[in-house]
């Protein structure tokens, strides 16, 4: 085999965000009583949500915010989108959201199938992720799949984001891998791509929604999971 080591992304390539945020969001806005205070469109709230997340999330890799900025301001742009000025009830949703968040279980098509495909074929499955330490490890354990990886390498833990070399160098020494023998897979051109060809590593683009970049040309591209079994 060319590969011994498979890095996967976690949210967006095997966990299913957008899905698992919106099942969220939609509890706290009915255990929030949110429409009662003027959120009376939720798909527009969701919308803002992802959209605010995204921007957000830019600026963190970045450099620009904090972790804590992050998780509470995205939250508060959203109330303020409704002009709901509320600190106080931000940071409950925030609190809120990351509690329930990491215990929805929606995975993207084929996942099981193909992480059990891919260690019964011998691989040393990992992650890395930018996620939250906490966060990743209960959405790991909650869906079930925990068990297939060797190393769980959050930003965190690295002290380092993707794209940044600095977490692949991490990953390889916790896990005992060789950039020869690895390949990362990742839904992100900026983040998981950029940041495998930065380190010299194969990438396998999980573009499931028709993300393009005429500068970053992975090894190989993918639109579902399954797609895997010729490639490994």
């Amino acid at each position: 085999m060319k590969y011994k080591h498979i890095f996967f992304d976690l949210d967006h390539t095997l966990w299913d965000f957008d899905a698992n945020a919106k099942n969220t969001l939609q509890q706290l806005h009915l255990d929030l009583r949110l429409a009662e205070r003027g959120i009376d469109d939720f798909e527009l709230f969701y919308t803002n949500y992802l959209l605010h997340n995204d921007k957000l999330w830019a600026r963190y890799r970045k450099g620009f915010i904090k972790q804590e900025e992050l998780r509470v301001k995205r939250m508060w742009l959203c109330l303020l989108d409704f002009k709901i000025a509320d600190d106080e009830l931000a940071r409950e949703m925030n609190d809120l959201f990351l509690q329930l968040l990491s215990t929805r279980t929606v995975l993207f098509p084929h996942t099981v199938e193909i992480l059990q495909y891919l260690k019964d074929k011998k691989y040393y499955i990992h992650l890395i992720t930018n996620g939250f330490e906490d966060v990743q490890h209960r959405k790991l354990e909650s869906s079930g799949i925990k068990a297939f990886f060797h190393e769980v390498v959050t930003s965190e833990r690295s002290n380092s984001l993707k794209p940044n070399k600095e977490i692949f160098e991490f990953a390889m020494d916790k896990s005992g891998a060789n950039i020869s023998d690895s390949i990362m897979i990742g839904d992100s051109l900026e983040v998981d791509i950029a940041g495998a060809i930065n380190i010299g590593m194969d990438q396998v683009h999980a573009n499931f929604r028709n993300e393009e970049d005429e500068k970053i040309k992975p090894t190989y591209t993918i639109t579902n999971l399954r797609e895997l079994e010729g490639i490994l």
